[in-house]
């Protein structure tokens, strides 16, 4: 899934079916799988959008700052080299070089038939 308010362009949620806010909810093959379309989808944008590195996390419960505290997911966020500027800073406002609705229109095919 994209993140509607992305860190920057690219940034993805990686989530499992079953609707849980706690790791230990999930059984050893839903969490092989989660972490499996994780690294599927770091490789799709390393590939496609020529990410120099992810910052890659969770937040789990309302007091991490979890944005879905009931449900389980994994932020992956590509970063490169001098992907920070100015306006954060002076004006709280982010830059992002791409529309989200286009970097949609670029993964799209590749995640169609991603298989585990």
């Amino acid at each position: 899934m994209m993140n509607k308010f992305p860190y920057n362009n690219g940034h993805l949620l990686v989530y499992p079916w079953k609707h849980t806010g706690l790791l230990e909810d999930m059984d050893s093959e839903e969490s092989l799988e989660i972490f499996g379309l994780m690294k599927k989808s770091a490789a799709i944008l390393k590939k496609e959008m020529n990410a120099g590195g992810f910052n890659i996390g969770m937040n789990i419960g309302k007091s991490s700052g979890a944005g879905f505290a009931d449900h389980v997911h994994i932020h992956i966020v590509p970063r490169w080299n001098s992907d920070t500027n100015f306006m954060p800073v002076l004006s709280e406002t982010k830059v992002m070089p791409e529309h989200l609705n286009s970097t949609y229109d670029k993964l799209l095919s590749l995640f169609k038939n991603i298989e585990l």
